[in-house]
């Protein structure tokens, strides 16, 4: 016989609540909150709820890098001297007189020293310092003494340069470990030493002087108007991290071309169409490394590298415009005058 009374008899009414018992499966599901929305699936990861996405906090972005106007027109004005005097001391070198020619390229290749190493930083600067300055002065002595006005011997001082150069880095245990990452640094620094030999040689072959007048008077304006339009108007901006603006470049290359055509209707040995097809090669390179030099920093900024020291670090970009338009000048000097 069944009995007549319910087994629910005598029991609270709330005992069928499920959050008052203590345990159970349905206890633990009463104290998880609900569900907002559906689970959506993440490539790579679990589901995740649309209500999750509010929880994460936002990527914040950096804000662009102020543009420094009494920098930029600093900045021009060095590289305005540098010009002014690459191409007056180009006058003063004649047949038998090479030699105050050289004398001033020795000095602007020792600030060339000076600002790439202290803003590369290579392993055993000391010694990269002290085998570029030595590379130079053997390139300058080749360019003047060699029977032949040719770049080979250049050649040979720049591969002799780089060899001491890496073997020093390689002395130091300490060194030795980031001597494969700083390879390319080391061998801009010696190459780029190198290049400002290549004006004596080209002041060596005929038309020469004239076309060092024109190609660094054309690298010389690019740059000195494009730091100055970046003091006015730097737009469009070509990166948040880079203070430099596209009209910049775009006008320094312009105006550069214009002046060396201004230039050749003027010099014996060229013509406007020459000596802009010259200048526009001379001022587009200068105006180009100039900006790969901005990038570079920015570069090593965000890596999270120290700064370096701040007046090396701005006549870095002037010195690497000319060193790339020297051999850029004997390049079309040979190839097209």
């Amino acid at each position: 016989m069944f009995p007549s009374t319910s087994r629910d008899t005598g029991r609270e009414p709330w005992a069928d609540d499920p959050s008052a018992g203590p345990s159970g499966p349905a206890d633990e599901e009463g104290d998880r909150p609900e569900r907002k929305g559906p689970r959506r699936l993440r490539k790579g990861g679990p589901g995740r709820r649309a209500d999750d996405e509010s929880d994460e906090a936002p990527e914040e972005e950096m804000p662009p890098v102020p543009v420094r106007r009494p920098l930029a027109l600093t900045v021009a004005g060095f590289a305005a001297l540098l010009g002014v005097g690459l191409v007056l001391g180009a006058q003063t070198s004649g047949p038998g007189h090479r030699l105050p020619f050289a004398a001033i390229i020795f000095g602007v290749q020792m600030l060339f020293v000076l600002a790439w190493t202290m803003a590369m930083r290579p392993p055993a600067l000391l010694v990269v310092a002290l085998v570029s300055a030595g590379t130079a002065v053997i390139a300058d002595v080749a360019a003047v003494q060699s029977d032949i006005a040719g770049l080979a011997p250049l050649g040979y001082a720049a591969a002799a340069g780089l060899l001491l150069a890496v073997l020093g880095q390689l002395v130091r245990r300490v060194d030795r470990v980031r001597v494969t990452d700083s390879l390319g640094g080391t061998l801009l620094i010696v190459v780029g030493v190198v290049a400002f030999g290549t004006l004596v040689v080209l002041s060596r072959i005929p038309k020469g002087t004239q076309a060092i007048t024109v190609c660094l008077t054309a690298a010389g304006v690019a740059l000195l108007v494009a730091r100055l339009t970046d003091a006015v108007a730097p737009w469009p901006r070509l990166a948040p991290q880079v203070p430099r603006g596209a009209a910049g470049v775009v006008a320094g290359a312009m105006l550069g071309t214009l002046t060396s055509a201004l230039l050749g209707s003027y010099l014996v040995g060229f013509t406007p169409t020459s000596a802009a097809l010259v200048g526009v090669v001379s001022a587009a390179t200068a105006v180009l490394a100039d900006l790969a030099v901005g990038y570079a920093e920015a570069g090593r900024l965000m890596a999270g590298e120290p700064p370096t020291m701040w007046v090396a670090r701005h006549m870095q970009g002037p010195l690497g415009g000319f060193a790339l338009a020297a051999p850029a000048a004997y390049a079309m000097c040979v190839l097209f005058l």
